[in-house]
């Protein structure tokens, strides 16, 4: 079994999503399966088999969930060492080529946000950081070819 680790706050997301899917969501999906039942001809009941695929899809998400869910550990920053790049650290990069300054934080792919400069420990530069000390080089195989950084800042 493959863990994924996780801030409490994700882990919560992930719980109040599957308990919106099971007990909001899939009740009502399952009321338009009955009342699509109900008019008729099955096999030419073009609403029933719609309603039927929405509660198949959505069956198929709150496994997935319950699946992830189970698979999860979580993470208290607190308790990891300041040494290192960690899932939950914040890194300060420079890019060796352009000489730009750059700050991330690794977090799991369910929080993953590059917008927010969140990126996934799972990510080919999430993995490459994974394990690095202040001052050493970090090299990703990007589709624009090899990025080289070196860790400035680990906090």
């Amino acid at each position: 079994m493959e863990y994924e680790y996780m801030s409490i706050e994700s882990l919560q997301k992930l719980k109040e999503e599957l308990n919106n899917l099971k007990y909001r969501k899939r009740p009502v999906i399952s009321q338009k399966v009955a009342t699509a039942r109900e008019h008729g001809d099955l096999k030419e009941n073009a609403e029933y088999h719609a309603a039927r695929e929405e509660l198949s899809f959505m069956e198929t998400k709150i496994l997935q969930l319950e699946d992830r869910i189970s698979r999860t550990r979580v993470i208290k920053e607190e308790d990891l060492p300041n040494d290192k790049v960690y899932i939950l650290k914040t890194v300060k990069l420079k890019d060796l080529k352009f000489d730009d300054i750059l700050e991330y934080t690794l977090v799991s792919s369910a929080e993953a946000n590059f917008e927010e400069n969140k990126i996934a420990v799972t990510s080919p530069i999430g993995k490459a950081l994974l394990g690095k000390a202040v001052g050493d080089s970090v090299e990703v195989q990007a589709p624009a070819g090899i990025l080289k950084y070196e860790v400035l800042e680990i906090k």
